[in-house]
């Protein structure tokens, strides 16, 4: 959880256009770590922080297998944020993943001021090291736990 919070203050601090969609989302999931890599085959994993308003209200995974061209490795920072209740609700209820052909916004594109909602739901991605021609999410898959308070 720590992780995320810092994850959270490096997405505001490389492109503040972004706190529009932390104060009016229904909820949003910080991956603070996600891993992805690969030659001809590859994937990712991380492991984040689902908030519901600006409450943690779980924890979530995400894998991805894919295979194409693609070289190369990178850590990134991933938040996907919802636009409204019953999206969240999708999320966590095991009912969502990724288009085959989805991208996220890179932030070093300075591009969130005008970024919107697709299908009540908004991606970006922060690269934090490697290199890797790839932003693509599509295919990604999300498993949810709730945290009882």
């Amino acid at each position: 959880m720590a992780d995320a919070v810092k994850a959270k203050e490096a997405l505001l601090e490389a492109q503040s256009g972004l706190q529009k969609f932390f104060d009016n989302s229904a909820g949003y999931v910080i991956f603070p770590n996600v891993g992805k890599g690969g030659f001809i085959i590859g994937g990712a994993s991380g492991n984040g922080v689902v908030y519901e308003g600006n409450q943690v209200v779980g924890m979530a995974g995400l894998k991805k297998l894919n295979v194409g061209l693609q070289a190369g490795g990178q850590a990134i920072i991933e938040v996907i944020f919802f636009e409204t209740h019953v999206d969240l609700n999708r999320f966590k209820e095991g009912k969502f993943q990724f288009a085959a052909e989805t991208s996220a916004v890179a932030l070093k594109s300075g591009i969130a001021f005008n970024a919107k909602y697709k299908e009540g739901v908004a991606v970006f991605a922060l690269p934090k090291a490697g290199l890797m021609a790839d932003a693509s999410v599509g295919g990604q898959k999300f498993s949810y736990k709730p945290i009882i308070m």
